[in-house]
């Protein structure tokens, strides 16, 4: 079987020695390079890709020591095989070199048989280590692609969830401005007229039911509250109200009708549209005000959430609440629950807090409730459950979806490991959250199943172990 094959850099001061090294590698099917000395040597090194260096020890200027040492403190460098060059009777300068890194000795005077054995051997090592680290950081990217995934479905939700308050701010801003106005004219007209004691005794009254500004009435089924409307919006154009159409549905939602209207039409004798005007846009500007005001607040419940999910200004480990974590996390998903699926909450009172990484914990409830939501398609029940163990907490994630068939569950935390579609996931959201459970947090997850109930089961300690966060860190 063929050998392994590379570029290699050799580095003596001996010109017989360079040459006789070049011949034989190239003879074994090599790529060879030349350095007469070590600055040489690291300046081939800085300009070109070698997969070994052969590098004699003893060398004027900057020797092998020089040379090996710079290579292990370059990055780029460190990873590359030397192997040194030495007499027989230098062992302690190989032994030395090895422990400053150096993959293999080779002695003088050379022997090809013994030059292939080391040399291949020193590049299927290093091949095995190219291959292990390209498969990291494939799996780091994929593990960062899952992570971004998760960050997409949050932000759509997130973008959802700020757009509609924000929207209904922007459309309440309009309708205040209208209603301001009218109501500043009405209000004028009003002034602008002889009234007497008990007319403006009514006024006042009725201010009051304005600022008020809750609805008198309950629910109402849309047929009679569209005939309502549409009495009520008759008897407003007969009374001389321009824009009735505007006005009957906000006054038929503050409980008046064509008859309590008539009785205040009396009390005014000629002043009726201005009265009507006055108290339609009234009614109007407080409720806008009012869902304005709840929209921010619904705003400043999404920020705040998502500060608190993302530990924002945090240091990397705290005291972690897991009730808030939970709720927050479902805030940031409220986009994909809101449609059908119905949430249960099984806290635990006074559950003790936990030491651990709340963004990773996020990330892992995330995971979870998201994958359970997936399950049922966005259709069924989803239970929160949480209980103090003697020393951790356990929360529970359960679902009403078909389950987890028993032939695949054994495989389920397992890396690039899915049942989805292509391009629907990577196969790391479970086993990214069994690494954040067992490995960040030491504690344990597991799944139970059958048709219709499926239940992940978190284990955490309530302490990190001594020393686990700067060991992560």
């Amino acid at each position: 079987m063929e050998g392994e094959r590379g570029r290699i850099l050799v580095v003596d001061d001996n010109r017989v020695n360079r040459l006789t090294l070049a011949r034989t590698l190239e003879q074994q099917g090599h790529a060879v390079a030349l350095a007469e000395d070590g600055r040489q040597a690291l300046e081939r090194l800085g300009q070109e890709p070698f997969d070994a260096v052969l590098l004699d020890i003893l060398m004027p200027e900057m020797d092998g020591y020089a040379v090996l040492a710079r290579m292990k403190d370059d990055p780029a460098l460190r990873h590359v095989p030397v192997i040194v060059i030495t007499a027989l009777d230098e062992v302690d300068s190989a032994v030395r070199c090895i422990e400053m890194g150096a993959e293999d000795y080779l002695p003088k005077p050379f022997n090809a048989v013994f030059l292939r054995a080391r040399l291949e051997a020193s590049l299927r090592r290093k091949k095995l280590r190219d291959l292990e680290q390209a498969y990291l950081q494939q799996e780091l990217m994929l593990r960062q692609s899952e992570k971004l995934a998760t960050l997409g479905k949050l932000s759509a939700g997130i973008a959802h969830e700020l757009g509609n308050p924000v929207a209904a701010a922007q459309r309440g801003a309009e309708q205040l401005e209208r209603a301001l106005r009218e109501h500043l004219a009405a209000y004028l007209k009003l002034c602008a007229a002889p009234l007497g004691p008990e007319q403006v005794e009514t006024l006042r009254r009725l201010a009051a039911e304005q600022e008020a500004c809750r609805e008198r009435v309950g629910a109402l089924d849309p047929l009679r509250r569209g005939d309502l409307e549409a009495e009520l919006e008759r008897w407003l154009e007969d009374a001389g109200l321009e824009q009735a159409w505007e006005a009957a549905p906000v006054l038929v939602s503050m409980g008046y009708g064509p008859d309590a209207l008539a009785g205040l039409a009396e009390r005014f004798p000629g002043h009726v549209p201005a009265l009507l005007a006055w108290l339609s846009s009234g009614f109007t500007v407080f409720s806008v005000l009012e869902e304005i005001g709840e929209g921010a607040r619904r705003v400043h419940a999404i920020v705040r959430a998502l500060k608190a999910y993302t530990y924002m200004d945090q240091a990397p480990v705290q005291n972690v609440d897991v009730h808030e974590g939970l709720e927050n996390t479902l805030v940031m998903l409220r986009a994909r629950l809101k449609h059908g699926v119905t949430v249960r909450r099984d806290y635990a009172p006074d559950l003790p807090a936990i030491e651990g990484y709340g963004g990773e914990l996020n990330q892992l409830w995330t995971n979870l409730i998201d994958n359970a939501v997936q399950a049922m398609r966005g259709q069924g029940e989803l239970t929160l459950a949480t209980r103090r163990d003697g020393d951790a907490v356990v929360v529970e994630v359960t679902d009403t979806g078909p389950g987890i068939p028993p032939e695949i569950r054994p495989r389920i935390f397992d890396p690039f490991f899915t049942t989805k579609a292509p391009g629907e996931g990577t196969g790391l959201g479970l086993s990214i959250s069994h690494g954040i459970v067992t490995q960040r947090h030491k504690g344990s997850i597991t799944v139970e199943s059958r048709p219709g109930r499926t239940t992940f089961r978190v284990r955490l300690p309530l302490r990190l172990e001594r020393g686990m966060d700067e060991a992560a860190g």
